[in-house]
């Protein structure tokens, strides 16, 4: 198990940070503490849109009144976050559906709490976007054979996402040069040339359109209708160990899910919280979905695309991992 935690979270780098009504900024723990009738539990999530509503959440008390105070650890993908719950560095975290998979075919004790966000299922106006420089000769997925792109993990989510987008447009996925960078160094590395696309997600799509960038897919859309993109999620042993807590998180997520869908400018005020978007970028992001509940088909055919792209050494099983 040791040896599986270290390579799901191998090239990932985690940033501590003391999430807004967190007094505590210390490092990992084994378990959630607790102190006059409210428990602190830690939660592992990115840096990007995706994550607003709990954010919200916090700040709007609906994890204060289930009796939880949440504090946020930042890392640069949901491959890092899953050992991390694992080991019991948190008790929940935010993590891609590829990579609950990966890890739930390779026995990794997780299980879905509830669920993340999802795609918006409109080609060209969706969150996450396979991009280019504005002067750049690439005009479409296919044009990507031989070409630099970036993505936050490879054999992640995403790399199955924009190779179903070459293949889609008649190209050879297996001809694409993959490199792994974080969402937010995507922009200065498209605009200065050392790639030549790059998988971004909001807030860094809109960082690259300022800069004059432009789309040429939409790979998550490409992968399914209103794709469940990513979802919470805690150790089976937690969940076995703390049923009322996850009970309170889960309340209090779907809560905050709910109000982030209904009050968009207040989700994207509270993305300026954690990230360094500026106000006039930020306002034309574009919001994923926060849909109450994952959307198992969207999830088949996720999986179906990481076996075909040599994701998984067993399929994973499904039934297991969402609750």
């Amino acid at each position: 198990m040791r040896r599986l935690l270290a390579a799901l979270a191998a090239g990932a780098f985690l940033v501590t940070v003391t999430a807004c009504g967190s007094s505590d900024g210390s490092g990992s723990s084994d378990s959630a503490s607790s102190s006059g009738g409210t428990t602190k539990v830690k939660v592992g999530v990115i840096p990007i849109v995706d994550v607003a509503p709990l954010y919200l959440g916090q700040k709007k008390g609906f994890f204060k009144k289930q009796g939880l105070e949440l504090e946020m650890t930042l890392a640069q993908g949901g491959a890092a976050i899953v050992p991390g719950v694992a080991s019991g560095q948190f008790q929940f975290g935010f993590s891609n559906s590829t990579s609950l998979m990966v890890a739930q075919s390779n026995n990794v004790p997780v299980k879905v709490v509830t669920n993340g966000i999802a795609s918006t299922g409109v080609q060209g106006k969706d969150f996450g976007a396979l991009v280019v420089k504005g002067d750049s000769p690439l005009k479409s997925a296919d044009q990507l054979e031989g070409k630099k792109v970036a993505i936050n993990t490879l054999k992640n989510i995403n790399e199955t996402a924009v190779r179903e987008s070459v293949r889609k447009a008649g190209g050879d996925p297996d001809k694409v040069k993959f490199v792994e960078l974080a969402f937010d160094q995507m922009p200065a590395a498209l605009d200065g040339g050392q790639i030549d696309a790059a998988m971004v997600v909001e807030p860094a799509l809109a960082t690259v359109k300022s800069q004059g960038g432009r789309e040429i897919a939409s790979p998550l859309v490409d992968v399914a209708p209103n794709l469940t993109v990513a979802m919470y999620f805690t150790s089976t042993s937690y969940e076995t160990q703390h049923p009322d807590v996850v009970k309170k998180f889960k309340a209090a997520a779907a809560e905050s899910l709910a109000y982030a869908d209904a009050h968009p400018d207040e989700a994207r005020e509270i993305v300026t919280t954690y990230t360094k978007i500026p106000a006039a970028v930020l306002a034309k992001v574009t919001l994923p979905a926060w849909p109450a509940e994952p959307d198992r088909a969207s999830l088949d055919a996720l999986e179906k695309l990481g076996q075909a792209d040599g994701l998984f050494k067993t399929a994973p099983d499904l039934d297991k991992l969402l609750p």
